[in-house]
């Protein structure tokens, strides 16, 4: 932990909490809505905020200081809009379903299978999925334009000024600014914050065909597909070759020991991931772990406040977290497609992924991110055919 220390900058404190802030405040109402969904009490409710985040923190720590390499993990957004839309379902047959999906993400973690599959996808591929997969969240932070221009075009400037003056210092600076700004215009609400320690709640599963089925092989695929593919993409596209199958393994082992409290799935996180592997985190790719870390942290610190913190994040107005989150991409984003289309004999292939991801498609409930990389994958096995 000295070591971390050591290595820990301001603007690595700074990424890691704006990568925590995109990602709760970005799906955290679709959680909530899968807990209603499912039947849970207020009590239950606050429990998954408290496995979730525990789950996350400890996770990323875990596996970021094991590599030392940033791996950030996240719940599944795709499952929890999978589970906000089943009925029927009791509460303990879904936690019975969670720990079987977790069971199944552990399995493909020891026996390395993901990760063969990963290893064939050529960089090019990953890097347009990683670019189109960030370009849909920073497409965000020009549409909030629309709805708050003044905070949105004030932080796109001091953002060029910071770019230019303090470039290491860039996103710090842009979020301190705006949240004054935010502030001052009466934009950030605290009213609805509830000062409360969350607890956890054991739920006893229980394990029918039906949930089974209809639970968590879905949960699973989604999670797998939508998540986990582009969290390695995301990793790889930047330049790190963490472990996948003890990544994956990792996040599996963890949903299946906190599922009875509501972690219903754990994934690699994409999107909020680079926000901690970019040069805005630090300017030495070796210690950008610590953005990591501090993100596993506050994850922690989440779970155990539960309703509070989260409520807090959710003060924050919808268009500054959009546009913080595009502004932290950018760099990312750039990366990625300069990556996908150096090689020529790739470029067809690359740019296909990348507008099948960012179209949003979605297909027998798995998300563009997965189609994206079929769509790669078809042109480059007609391009081999042909050749």
């Amino acid at each position: 932990m000295t070591s971390w220390l050591k290595d820990l900058s301001f603007s690595a404190l700074i990424a890691g909490f704006v990568a925590v802030l995109v990602g709760f405040t970005s799906s955290v109402a679709l959680v909530f809505q899968a807990a209603q969904a499912l039947g849970a009490s207020s009590a239950q409710t606050a429990s998954w905020m408290w496995a979730l985040g525990l789950g996350m923190g400890l996770t990323s720590l875990l596996l970021s200081w094991h590599a030392r390499q940033p791996v950030l993990t996240a719940w599944s957004t795709p499952g929890a809009a999978l589970l906000a839309g089943t009925s029927g379902v009791l509460m303990s047959d879904a936690i019975g379903a969670f720990i079987v999906c977790g069971a199944l993400i552990l399995l493909c973690g020891l026996t390395r299978v993901f990760e063969r599959v990963m290893d064939r996808i050529p960089m090019a591929v990953a890097s347009a999925l990683l670019a189109g997969v960030l370009t849909r969240f920073a497409m965000d932070a020009v549409l909030s334009v629309k709805t708050a221009p003044a905070l949105v075009l004030g932080m796109a400037l001091v953002f060029l000024l910071a770019r230019r003056w303090l470039p290491r210092y860039a996103v710090p600076v842009v979020l301190l600014a705006d949240v004054a700004l935010a502030g001052s215009q009466g934009r950030i609400h605290l009213d609805a914050v509830d000062w409360a320690w969350a607890r956890p709640v054991w739920t006893t599963p229980s394990f029918h065909a039906a949930a089974l089925v209809g639970v968590a092989l879905p949960l699973f695929l989604v999670t797998m597909a939508s998540q986990n593919l582009p969290g390695v993409a995301a990793q790889r596209a930047s330049g790190y070759q963490t472990p996948v199958s003890t990544s994956i393994s990792v996040t599996g082992l963890a949903t299946v020991v906190l599922a009875p409290f509501g972690a219903y799935a754990l994934n690699l996180a994409a999107i909020t991931a680079a926000i901690c592997m970019g040069r805005e985190a630090h300017e030495d790719p070796k210690r950008r772990y610590t953005a990591a870390m501090s993100a596993g942290l506050i994850y922690i610190a989440l779970g155990l406040a539960g309703g509070a913190v989260v409520g807090l994040l959710a003060a924050f107005p919808h268009e500054l977290v959009a546009a913080i989150a595009g502004l932290a991409l950018m760099g990312t984003i750039a990366g990625g497609l300069s990556s996908a289309l150096k090689e020529e004999r790739h470029r067809d292939a690359a740019i296909l992924t990348f507008l099948v991801t960012l179209s949003g498609v979605s297909v027998l409930g798995i998300g563009s991110a997965f189609w994206g990389v079929v769509a790669g994958a078809v042109a480059l096995l007609l391009q081999r055919l042909r050749a």
